[in-house]
Order: C-alpha cells, then sequence, then structure tokens
C-alpha cells in the first residue's frame, strides 16, 4: 500500500467534503418537498437514489476523516468506496438518461445535487486516490449487492403495497412488477420489458463497470507507481 500526496490529499478533501455536504443538502430538500412529487417527502428515503447517496457520502465521510488524522484507509475501505462508487453512478446515469428524458421539470435543485453533482464528484474522487491500493478484479462482483438489495427491498413493498410516492406502489418504472409487461414479458411501451430482465441486465452492466473502474485504476497506479 502506498500513501496518498500531499496534492492527491488536498484533492480528495475537497472533493469528500463537497459531496458530504451536497447529500446533506440533497436529501433535506427532497424531504421537505411535496409527497406528491417524485421522490419527495417521508417517503424520501425508500428510493435507490437517496439511499446511494447516503452510502458514498458514510464512505466519503470516513476517508476524510482518516485522511485528516493521517492514517490509511483499509483495503476494506477501498473495496467499499468501489461499491459505493458504482452504486452512485448507476444512481446518476439511470435518471440522466433513463428516467429525466421522460419527467417534466426533472432537473430541480435537489436532483441536480443527487444525480448529477455527486455521481461526477464521487467518480472523479475514487480515480484521485485509486492508484495508493491495488484491489483484486474479482470484487467487481461486490458492486451488485446494493441494487440486488434494493430489488428485494422494491419487490417486498410491491407484495406488501407500500406507498413510494402518491398511487404507486414501485419506485421506478423498471422495477413495477404489474406492468404490462408482467415479471419476464415485453411490451411495446414503457417499461418495454419486465423487472427481471431490467435487473439483470443492470447486474450485468454494473459489474462490467466495477470491472472497468478497477482496470482504469490498475493503468493509473502502474504511470504514477512504477515499481
Amino acid at each position: 500500500m502506498y500513501e496518498l500526496s500531499k496534492g492527491q490529499k488536498i484533492v480528495s478533501v475537497i472533493l469528500k467534503i463537497i459531496i458530504v455536504l451536497s447529500v446533506i443538502g440533497g436529501v433535506i430538500m427532497s424531504a421537505m418537498a411535496s409527497a406528491s412529487n417524485f421522490m419527495g417527502g417521508d417517503t424520501v428515503f425508500m428510493y435507490f437514489t437517496v439511499q446511494s447517496n447516503i452510502l458514498i457520502a458514510i464512505v466519503c465521510l470516513i476517508g476524510l476523516i482518516m485522511i485528516l488524522m493521517n492514517r490509511p484507509c483499509s483495503k476494506v475501505w477501498y473495496v467499499i468506496k468501489l461499491v459505493a462508487t458504482v452504486s452512485i453512478t448507476l444512481t446518476g446515469m439511470v435518471f440522466c438518461f433513463v428516467l429525466a428524458p421522460g419527467m417534466e421539470n426533472a432537473w430541480t435543485p435537489p436532483s441536480i445535487l443527487m444525480h448529477a453533482l455527486v455521481p461526477l464528484l464521487s467518480v472523479i474522487d475514487f480515480f484521485v486516490i485509486c492508484n495508493v491500493m491495488k484491489v483484486k478484479k474479482i470484487n467487481a462482483l461486490w458492486v451488485a449487492v446494493p441494487p440486488l438489495l434494493y430489488a428485494i427491498y422494491s419487490g417486498i413493498g410491491y407484495v406488501r403495497n407500500w406507498e413510494f410516492f402518491e398511487g404507486h406502489n414501485y419506485p421506478y418504472f423498471f422495477l413495477n412488477w404489474g406492468s404490462e409487461a408482467g415479471a419476464a414479458g415485453f411490451t411495446d411501451g414503457v417499461p418495454f420489458m419486465g423487472p427481471v430482465w431490467w435487473i439483470l441486465i443492470l447486474l450485468v452492466f454494473l459489474i462490467i463497470v466495477g470491472f472497468v473502474y478497477l482496470l482504469i485504476a490498475d493503468l493509473i497506479r502502474k504511470k504514477t507507481r512504477p515499481e
């Protein structure tokens, strides 16, 4: 394990502070919004968006404390950092490319913070510090855990008829088990296919993203930390 350089520490500290403050601000604003709004009100914590934002904020806060105490983070922390970074990547990409195009007033202040700023800065922070620790590629499989757990959680919510927002017992259209596509069918319109296929595709995609992130981290480490 290498130590972070002074420059890495400064940049990472700044990024982590912005990430933590952005998550706090985004969550508070979302919680204060009307319950009739998508991802607003007291059900805000039921969404993967908020959960993944809180996860990356906690990971960054721990990393920030360790840097300020001049102590190295463990390999476990780096693996969790990878998992949290890929989860927040999913949050950003799904919202920007799947949800936002079909929404009116998608880019509200909390949405910008939690779906754009936090994901972008989290990925940058990951690569800023990635050259101090070699994480085995097999650890990319761990990135599937948060979305898989959320799929189970939202499925339970659907069966028990939890209200994620007014009139909806599912959080996102691709997790609607009662759509025309059914659980594993297909349809010409939204959601195009059942949740089973969406979940499988997203899990494979995330594992690939995790692997690519580790591959890029290896390249950065070889460039900056030659043996």
